[in-house]
Formats: structure tokens, C-alpha cells, sequence
């Protein structure tokens, strides 16, 4: 089985900065896409910022220019600095990574149990 472990997650003021992580461990052969997504109370899950195996990143357009994602693939983790942080931006944030099993089912996409950004004004 593949495991996710979260976090950074925390209580900023508007303007600050965060870095959350995500490290992905257990039967993993090889990781393709991480991504974050973030849920805000009442909300529906929505798209934060994605990077691939090769490098290719992706973000939502309310983050673009604030949010950087990164990983290190020796070690399997996922990076999310935070930069010029709203108020806005509270919810709690899940990593998902999706790759190949050393085990069957060879395919897994899992998530993460989320970790809480909260963003004072």
C-alpha cells in the first residue's frame, strides 16, 4: 500500500508565507503527477497547482504567481511554498499522487488526510 503523509499546515497572517509537504511511501515502484488540491468550509474541492514526473507544472488561475509546487523525486515528496497568503486561501489542503504499485493492483492514486491553512486578514 501507498501512504501519504502531510504537512505545514498552520495559522498565517495575510501576506505570509507557508510550505506544506507531502511524502509518499510504501509499495511505490515509480511516482507520475502530484498534485494539491484544497477544500474551504462549504466549498468544493478545488485544483491548486499539480508538477509531473518530468517536471511539467500546472496551477489555478487563483494561485498563479503565489503558489510554487516542486518535488524531489529521490525521495518521493511534494512541495507547496505559499507565498503573499489571503485570507481567501484558508481550507485545508490534500496532496494526491497517483503512480505504479510494487504490488497488485499495479496502479494506485491516492490522497492524503489534509492539513489545515488557516489565513488571518
Amino acid at each position: 500500500q501507498v501512504q501519504l503523509v502531510e504537512s505545514g499546515g498552520g495559522l498565517v497572517q495575510a501576506g505570509g508565507s507557508l510550505r506544506l509537504s507531502c511524502a509518499a511511501s510504501g509499495t511505490i515502484f515509480s511516482v507520475s503527477d502530484m498534485a494539491w488540491y484544497r477544500q474551504a468550509p462549504g466549498k468544493q474541492r478545488e485544483f491548486v497547482a499539480y508538477v509531473t514526473s518530468g517536471g511539467t507544472r500546472n496551477y489555478g488561475d487563483s494561485v498563479k504567481g503565489r503558489f510554487t509546487i516542486s518535488r524531489d523525486n529521490a525521495k518521493n515528496i511534494a512541495f507547496l511554498q505559499m507565498n503573499n497568503l489571503k485570507p481567501e486561501d484558508t481550507a485545508v489542503y490534500y496532496c494526491n499522487v497517483n503512480g505504479l504499485s510494487t504490488t497488485l493492483p499495479r496502479a494506485f492514486d491516492v490522497w492524503g488526510q489534509g492539513t489545515l491553512v488557516t489565513v488571518s486578514s
